[in-house]
């Protein structure tokens, strides 16, 4: 059998994708025996599995997962949908998710909507395609409409949201506690001896940005202090726009003497045009980020921030979502998994040490 391989190959390395036909051919046996040597079945003889498998590497054959998953009605594959990947909360979610997973005989298919409603509908649909047993996600900022979530709904496919996630989906939600986050920063900057706190937030349509700014309003409140609209500012929280909103709060007639920034890339922009500006931080101007990526601890100063447990997110959504996946019966609801965020004072709000 064997000794017919090389002339076979040479008819068959011309086409773009090798099938079981191929195969089959070359060996002159039927596609269901090559499919059953691929798939080890105890009635081929070793010696038929042998070539079977030779040939198979020879012409680079791939097997069809998406084939395989529409006839055994389950591929073994979950989607990752995140906003962006060069987060380390983001990176370290999808990791450990990945590592909770690959124990359970899953592989993960990851896509970043980078932010765009559009590129996340784009993200779904591929996902959807390709027979996905199950989707993890947390939504991009431009998100309002939720026909794409509730389509993957509709089809019967467990849905996990984590960090961004709205009620409405009536889903399993893992994130921290976004309005006490937000009130331990005020609370700490109150006794850093701060009296005008500004906000530099996300967009009030996405729940945790909408919680954080209620969590910083209400401290205020308890604080008697002031609660003006021009410190408190909606943005897509990045690098670029840390800086714009910055030099916006230092235009101000009555300046801030903290700002508390909900996202540490916006957060070391914003650092970035108070040190260009000669502003003492944080004699001057206090600054607290949230997420605590690895850059808020060796920037100069270092910067506070919130430590949001990514690797304990990352667990709890891949593990409910197993749940799902073992027992296709349970019907999905809005179950919550919400952990304590922790408060890491670093040298940017901490008044008290250089004084």
């Amino acid at each position: 059998m064997l000794k017919r391989l090389s002339k076979g190959i040479k008819k068959i390395i011309i086409k773009r994708k090798t099938t079981i036909k191929d195969i089959a051919n070359v060996l002159n046996i039927s596609t269901a025996a090559v499919s059953k040597a691929l798939h080890n079945d105890s009635r081929i003889s070793e010696k038929t599995k042998q070539a079977v498998k030779q040939v198979a590497k020879n012409l680079n054959y791939q097997p069809n997962h998406l084939a395989s998953a529409l006839r055994k009605g389950k591929s073994n594959l979950v989607g990752v949908i995140v906003p962006r990947t060069n987060s380390n909360f983001f990176s370290s979610v999808i990791q450990n998710i990945e590592e909770v997973l690959n124990k359970e005989g899953y592989n993960i298919i990851m896509t970043q909507s980078n932010e765009s409603y559009k590129k996340e509908c784009n993200n779904i649909d591929t996902l959807l395609f390709t027979q996905v047993d199950g989707i993890i996600a947390s939504m991009a900022n431009e998100t309002v409409d939720l026909n794409y979530y509730e389509k993957i709904k509709s089809k019967g496919i467990p849905l996990i949201l984590f960090d961004r996630g709205e009620n409405d989906l009536n889903v399993d939600y893992i994130g921290i506690n976004d309005f006490d986050s937000s009130h331990m920063i005020v609370e700490h900057l109150v006794e850093q001896g701060c009296k005008r706190i500004a906000h530099i937030g996300g967009y009030r349509h996405t729940r945790i940005f909408n919680n954080r700014i209620k969590g910083y309003t209400d401290a205020l409140k308890k604080h008697n202090l002031p609660l003006d609209n021009e410190l408190l500012i909606e943005c897509h929280l990045n690098i670029e726009d840390g800086r714009k909103k910055m030099r916006q709060l230092l235009n101000l007639k009555n300046r801030p003497d903290a700002v508390y920034v909900a996202s540490d890339h916006a957060a070391l922009g914003a650092l970035e045009v108070l040190k260009e500006q000669n502003i003492k931080v944080p004699q001057e101007m206090a600054l607290v980020g949230f997420g605590d990526e690895p850059f808020t601890a060796i920037a100069t100063p270092s910067i506070t921030s919130v430590k949001q447990h990514s690797e304990e997110i990352g667990k709890q959504a891949a593990k409910r979502l197993l749940e799902y996946t073992k027992q296709p019966s349970i019907k999905q609801s809005l179950n919550k998994i919400i952990l304590d965020a922790e408060l890491v004072i670093r040298d940017s709000s901490n008044i008290k040490s250089v004084k």
